[in-house]
Protein backbone atom coordinates (compact mmCIF):
# COMPACT_ATOMS: atom_id res chain seq x y z
CA UNK A 1 0.00 0.00 0.00
CA UNK A 2 0.92 3.31 -1.43
CA UNK A 3 1.54 6.09 1.22
CA UNK A 4 -0.06 9.03 0.89
CA UNK A 5 2.34 12.52 0.91
CA UNK A 6 1.80 14.68 3.60
CA UNK A 7 1.13 18.32 1.95
CA UNK A 8 3.60 19.55 4.95
CA UNK A 9 6.24 17.31 4.18
CA UNK A 10 9.64 19.23 4.58
CA UNK A 11 11.64 20.66 1.35
CA UNK A 12 14.87 18.94 0.70
CA UNK A 13 18.23 20.35 0.20
CA UNK A 14 17.67 20.13 -3.23
CA UNK A 15 14.36 21.72 -3.93
CA UNK A 16 15.44 24.75 -1.04
CA UNK A 17 18.43 25.11 -3.34
CA UNK A 18 16.14 24.81 -6.28
CA UNK A 19 13.55 27.07 -5.13
CA UNK A 20 16.54 30.08 -3.52
CA UNK A 21 17.89 30.18 -7.13
CA UNK A 22 14.38 30.71 -9.07
CA UNK A 23 14.11 33.55 -6.12
CA UNK A 24 17.32 34.91 -6.76
CA UNK A 25 16.77 35.58 -10.65
CA UNK A 26 13.44 36.93 -9.58
CA UNK A 27 14.83 38.91 -7.08
CA UNK A 28 16.03 41.78 -9.50
CA UNK A 29 12.81 42.28 -11.75
CA UNK A 30 10.51 42.62 -8.71
CA UNK A 31 12.82 44.72 -7.01
CA UNK A 32 12.67 47.04 -10.02
CA UNK A 33 8.74 46.91 -10.24
CA UNK A 34 8.53 47.75 -6.39
CA UNK A 35 10.82 50.75 -6.63
CA UNK A 36 10.35 51.83 -10.12
CA UNK A 37 6.67 51.80 -10.47
CA UNK A 38 4.90 50.19 -7.18
CA UNK A 39 5.93 52.30 -4.39
CA UNK A 40 5.59 55.80 -7.58
CA UNK A 41 2.25 54.94 -8.29
CA UNK A 42 0.67 54.18 -4.77
CA UNK A 43 2.68 57.69 -4.27
CA UNK A 44 1.03 59.24 -7.02
CA UNK A 45 -2.56 57.87 -5.56
CA UNK A 46 -1.95 59.57 -2.17
CA UNK A 47 -0.35 62.98 -3.71
CA UNK A 48 -3.63 63.45 -5.83
CA UNK A 49 -4.97 63.92 -2.13
CA UNK A 50 -1.90 66.53 -1.00
CA UNK A 51 -0.72 70.01 -1.75
CA UNK A 52 2.86 69.81 -2.50
CA UNK A 53 4.97 71.93 -4.50
CA UNK A 54 8.57 69.65 -3.87
CA UNK A 55 9.14 71.14 -0.79
CA UNK A 56 9.28 69.32 2.70
CA UNK A 57 5.44 70.46 3.76
CA UNK A 58 2.62 67.92 2.67
CA UNK A 59 -1.11 69.61 3.29
CA UNK A 60 -4.46 67.08 3.22
CA UNK A 61 -6.60 69.18 0.73
CA UNK A 62 -8.54 66.16 0.24
CA UNK A 63 -10.70 66.34 -2.89
CA UNK A 64 -9.76 70.05 -3.84
CA UNK A 65 -7.23 69.02 -6.49
CA UNK A 66 -10.04 67.24 -8.43
CA UNK A 67 -12.42 70.27 -7.74
CA UNK A 68 -9.63 72.56 -9.34
CA UNK A 69 -9.03 70.74 -12.17
CA UNK A 70 -12.77 70.35 -13.11
CA UNK A 71 -13.79 73.94 -12.00
CA UNK A 72 -15.22 75.92 -15.27
CA UNK A 73 -14.77 72.63 -17.40
CA UNK A 74 -14.59 73.30 -21.08
CA UNK A 75 -13.52 71.55 -24.02
CA UNK A 76 -12.84 74.75 -25.56
CA UNK A 77 -11.76 77.10 -22.59
CA UNK A 78 -10.23 74.79 -19.66
CA UNK A 79 -6.52 73.26 -20.23
CA UNK A 80 -8.01 69.59 -18.94
CA UNK A 81 -11.05 69.86 -21.17
CA UNK A 82 -8.56 70.84 -24.18
CA UNK A 83 -6.18 68.49 -23.27
CA UNK A 84 -8.47 65.32 -23.15
CA UNK A 85 -10.25 66.66 -26.31
CA UNK A 86 -7.13 66.58 -28.09
CA UNK A 87 -5.99 63.29 -26.84
CA UNK A 88 -9.30 61.61 -27.83
CA UNK A 89 -9.00 63.08 -31.32
CA UNK A 90 -5.59 61.85 -31.25
CA UNK A 91 -6.59 58.34 -30.43
CA UNK A 92 -9.25 58.58 -32.69
CA UNK A 93 -7.84 59.23 -35.64
CA UNK A 94 -4.37 56.83 -34.75
CA UNK A 95 -5.51 53.42 -33.56
CA UNK A 96 -7.85 52.74 -36.68
CA UNK A 97 -4.97 54.03 -38.81
CA UNK A 98 -2.53 52.25 -37.31
CA UNK A 99 -4.34 49.00 -37.41
CA UNK A 100 -5.33 49.71 -41.09
CA UNK A 101 -1.68 49.96 -42.54
CA UNK A 102 -0.10 47.22 -39.97
CA UNK A 103 -3.18 44.76 -41.07
CA UNK A 104 -2.42 45.70 -44.89
CA UNK A 105 1.22 45.24 -44.91
CA UNK A 106 0.74 42.01 -43.15
CA UNK A 107 -1.48 40.31 -45.31
CA UNK A 108 1.44 41.78 -48.29
CA UNK A 109 4.16 40.56 -46.85
CA UNK A 110 3.21 37.50 -45.52
CA UNK A 111 2.88 35.65 -48.68
CA UNK A 112 6.06 34.26 -49.89
CA UNK A 113 7.53 36.87 -52.59
CA UNK A 114 11.05 37.67 -52.78
CA UNK A 115 12.69 40.32 -50.87
CA UNK A 116 9.66 39.71 -48.10
CA UNK A 117 11.72 39.71 -45.02
CA UNK A 118 14.30 42.57 -46.43
CA UNK A 119 10.82 45.05 -46.56
CA UNK A 120 9.96 43.42 -43.29
CA UNK A 121 12.78 44.80 -41.69
CA UNK A 122 12.31 48.20 -43.45
CA UNK A 123 8.89 48.44 -42.00
CA UNK A 124 10.06 47.45 -38.64
CA UNK A 125 12.96 49.94 -38.42
CA UNK A 126 11.30 53.00 -37.81
CA UNK A 127 9.92 51.55 -34.52
CA UNK A 128 13.41 50.54 -33.42
CA UNK A 129 14.83 54.14 -34.88
CA UNK A 130 15.67 57.41 -32.68
CA UNK A 131 12.61 59.25 -31.71
CA UNK A 132 14.28 62.45 -31.67
CA UNK A 133 15.68 61.51 -35.23
CA UNK A 134 12.76 60.86 -36.65
CA UNK A 135 10.07 64.01 -35.28
CA UNK A 136 13.54 65.88 -36.58
CA UNK A 137 13.22 64.99 -40.34
CA UNK A 138 9.63 64.96 -40.38
CA UNK A 139 9.50 68.47 -39.02
CA UNK A 140 11.71 69.13 -41.78
CA UNK A 141 9.36 66.99 -44.49
CA UNK A 142 5.91 68.42 -42.92
CA UNK A 143 7.43 72.38 -43.29
CA UNK A 144 5.88 75.32 -45.49
CA UNK A 145 8.43 74.40 -48.53
CA UNK A 146 8.44 70.57 -48.03
CA UNK A 147 8.35 67.89 -49.55
CA UNK A 148 5.09 66.55 -48.45
CA UNK A 149 3.67 70.64 -49.25
CA UNK A 150 5.25 70.15 -52.90
CA UNK A 151 3.47 66.98 -53.66
CA UNK A 152 0.29 67.72 -52.24
CA UNK A 153 0.59 71.34 -54.06
CA UNK A 154 1.68 69.40 -57.52
CA UNK A 155 -1.82 67.34 -56.94
CA UNK A 156 -3.77 70.46 -56.56
CA UNK A 157 -4.00 71.32 -53.05
CA UNK A 158 -3.36 74.98 -51.23
CA UNK A 159 -0.72 74.35 -48.90
CA UNK A 160 1.64 77.21 -47.83
CA UNK A 161 1.78 76.57 -43.73
CA UNK A 162 4.07 74.27 -42.03
CA UNK A 163 2.32 71.38 -40.11
CA UNK A 164 3.36 72.20 -37.30
CA UNK A 165 2.49 75.48 -37.00
CA UNK A 166 -0.62 75.24 -38.24
CA UNK A 167 -3.61 75.21 -35.53
CA UNK A 168 -5.67 72.55 -37.94
CA UNK A 169 -2.82 70.45 -39.20
CA UNK A 170 -0.62 69.89 -36.12
CA UNK A 171 -2.31 67.47 -34.71
CA UNK A 172 -2.28 65.89 -37.90
CA UNK A 173 1.43 66.05 -38.07
CA UNK A 174 1.23 64.51 -34.88
CA UNK A 175 -0.75 61.57 -36.17
CA UNK A 176 0.85 60.94 -39.39
CA UNK A 177 4.55 60.25 -37.20
CA UNK A 178 2.96 58.33 -34.68
CA UNK A 179 1.45 55.48 -37.67
CA UNK A 180 4.47 55.62 -39.85
CA UNK A 181 6.38 54.64 -36.83
CA UNK A 182 4.29 52.11 -35.18
CA UNK A 183 2.53 50.37 -38.46
CA UNK A 184 5.76 48.09 -38.38
CA UNK A 185 5.46 47.01 -35.07
CA UNK A 186 2.24 46.00 -34.91
CA UNK A 187 2.78 44.45 -38.73
CA UNK A 188 4.95 42.52 -36.77
CA UNK A 189 1.91 40.83 -34.52
CA UNK A 190 -0.25 41.00 -37.54
CA UNK A 191 2.24 38.24 -39.63
CA UNK A 192 2.44 36.27 -36.26
CA UNK A 193 -1.53 36.09 -36.43
CA UNK A 194 -1.62 35.61 -40.21
CA UNK A 195 0.81 32.23 -40.20
CA UNK A 196 -1.27 31.12 -37.09
CA UNK A 197 -4.11 30.46 -39.41
CA UNK A 198 -4.79 26.93 -40.52
CA UNK A 199 -4.21 26.60 -44.41
CA UNK A 200 -6.82 24.44 -44.33
CA UNK A 201 -9.02 26.97 -44.26
CA UNK A 202 -8.10 28.65 -47.14
CA UNK A 203 -7.74 25.30 -48.84
CA UNK A 204 -11.59 24.69 -48.06
CA UNK A 205 -12.65 28.54 -48.90
CA UNK A 206 -10.56 28.31 -52.53
CA UNK A 207 -12.38 24.82 -53.16
CA UNK A 208 -16.02 26.29 -52.55
CA UNK A 209 -15.07 29.20 -54.47
CA UNK A 210 -14.95 31.62 -52.30
CA UNK A 211 -13.94 35.06 -53.32
CA UNK A 212 -10.80 37.29 -51.59
CA UNK A 213 -12.95 39.44 -49.76
CA UNK A 214 -14.95 36.39 -48.59
CA UNK A 215 -12.09 34.84 -47.61
CA UNK A 216 -10.45 37.70 -45.74
CA UNK A 217 -14.10 38.36 -44.00
CA UNK A 218 -14.79 35.15 -43.15
CA UNK A 219 -11.48 33.36 -42.57
CA UNK A 220 -9.02 36.09 -42.02
CA UNK A 221 -10.59 38.82 -40.26
CA UNK A 222 -12.29 36.79 -37.60
CA UNK A 223 -9.37 34.52 -36.63
CA UNK A 224 -7.13 37.77 -36.31
CA UNK A 225 -9.90 39.07 -33.61
CA UNK A 226 -7.27 38.01 -30.89
CA UNK A 227 -4.45 39.77 -32.67
CA UNK A 228 -6.48 42.58 -33.28
CA UNK A 229 -7.88 42.79 -29.40
CA UNK A 230 -4.56 42.95 -28.32
CA UNK A 231 -3.14 45.52 -30.83
CA UNK A 232 -6.08 48.01 -30.33
CA UNK A 233 -5.72 47.88 -26.17
CA UNK A 234 -1.82 48.41 -26.73
CA UNK A 235 -2.66 51.46 -28.85
CA UNK A 236 -5.35 52.87 -26.84
CA UNK A 237 -3.70 53.31 -23.74
CA UNK A 238 0.07 53.97 -26.05
CA UNK A 239 -2.30 56.91 -27.56
CA UNK A 240 -3.50 57.59 -24.23
CA UNK A 241 0.23 58.70 -22.58
CA UNK A 242 1.24 59.96 -25.70
CA UNK A 243 3.92 62.67 -24.98
CA UNK A 244 7.20 62.21 -26.70
CA UNK A 245 6.46 62.97 -30.23
CA UNK A 246 4.06 65.89 -28.92
CA UNK A 247 7.42 67.28 -27.18
CA UNK A 248 9.95 67.00 -29.25
CA UNK A 249 7.54 68.46 -32.58
CA UNK A 250 5.17 70.81 -31.16
CA UNK A 251 5.50 70.95 -27.46
CA UNK A 252 1.74 71.14 -26.92
CA UNK A 253 1.40 74.02 -29.68
CA UNK A 254 0.52 76.26 -31.81
CA UNK A 255 -1.69 77.53 -28.86
CA UNK A 256 -2.84 74.62 -27.28
CA UNK A 257 -4.14 72.43 -30.15
CA UNK A 258 -2.04 69.90 -29.45
CA UNK A 259 -1.51 69.64 -25.44
CA UNK A 260 -2.32 66.15 -24.26
CA UNK A 261 -3.30 64.86 -21.34
CA UNK A 262 0.43 63.81 -20.38
CA UNK A 263 1.94 67.14 -21.52
CA UNK A 264 -0.96 68.75 -19.08
CA UNK A 265 0.54 66.99 -16.47
CA UNK A 266 4.32 67.86 -17.26
CA UNK A 267 3.23 71.41 -16.97
CA UNK A 268 1.54 71.14 -13.88
CA UNK A 269 4.77 69.26 -12.21
CA UNK A 270 7.74 71.33 -13.76
CA UNK A 271 5.70 74.70 -15.62
CA UNK A 272 5.23 74.86 -19.97
CA UNK A 273 8.38 75.69 -21.40
CA UNK A 274 9.96 79.13 -21.02
CA UNK A 275 7.36 79.70 -17.90
CA UNK A 276 8.29 79.48 -14.37
CA UNK A 277 5.59 78.28 -12.81
CA UNK A 278 5.62 76.90 -9.40
CA UNK A 279 5.57 73.01 -9.08
CA UNK A 280 1.77 71.90 -8.96
CA UNK A 281 2.59 68.17 -8.21
CA UNK A 282 -1.07 67.25 -6.30
CA UNK A 283 -3.02 68.71 -9.27
CA UNK A 284 -0.89 66.79 -11.59
CA UNK A 285 -1.51 63.46 -9.65
CA UNK A 286 -5.27 64.49 -9.78
CA UNK A 287 -5.12 64.38 -13.67
CA UNK A 288 -3.42 61.17 -13.47
CA UNK A 289 -5.77 59.57 -11.40
CA UNK A 290 -8.14 60.66 -14.17
CA UNK A 291 -6.63 59.33 -17.08
CA UNK A 292 -5.99 56.24 -15.04
CA UNK A 293 -9.52 55.87 -14.97
CA UNK A 294 -10.04 56.74 -18.90
CA UNK A 295 -7.66 53.99 -19.80
CA UNK A 296 -9.54 51.40 -17.00
CA UNK A 297 -12.83 52.42 -18.90
CA UNK A 298 -11.85 52.01 -22.45
CA UNK A 299 -9.89 48.90 -21.64
CA UNK A 300 -13.01 47.31 -19.57
CA UNK A 301 -15.47 48.54 -22.34
CA UNK A 302 -12.82 46.57 -25.46
CA UNK A 303 -12.93 43.23 -23.11
CA UNK A 304 -17.11 43.67 -23.80
CA UNK A 305 -16.95 44.96 -26.92
CA UNK A 306 -14.72 42.01 -27.77
CA UNK A 307 -16.94 39.53 -26.75
CA UNK A 308 -19.93 40.44 -28.89
CA UNK A 309 -17.49 40.95 -31.81
CA UNK A 310 -16.52 37.36 -31.24
CA UNK A 311 -19.85 36.38 -31.46
CA UNK A 312 -21.18 38.35 -34.46
CA UNK A 313 -18.03 36.98 -36.61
Amino acid sequence: MVKATSPHRRMTKLEKKNTLTAYSFLAPNFLGFIIFTMIPVIFSIVLAFLDWSGGSTFTWVGLDNFRFIFKDFSFTKSNLGIALKNTVFYTLATVPLTIACSLGLALVLNKAVKGAKIFRTIFFFPYVASLVAICVCWNFLLMKTGPVNQILNALGFNMTKSWTSSRDLAIWAIVIVSVWRNAGYYMVMYLAGLQAVPGELYEAAKMDGASPWQVFRKITLPMLTPTTFFVSIMLVISCFKIYDVVAIMTQGGPGRSTKMLVTYIFELSFGAEGVATSAQYGVASAVSMVLLVIVLAITFVQFRAEKKWVNYM
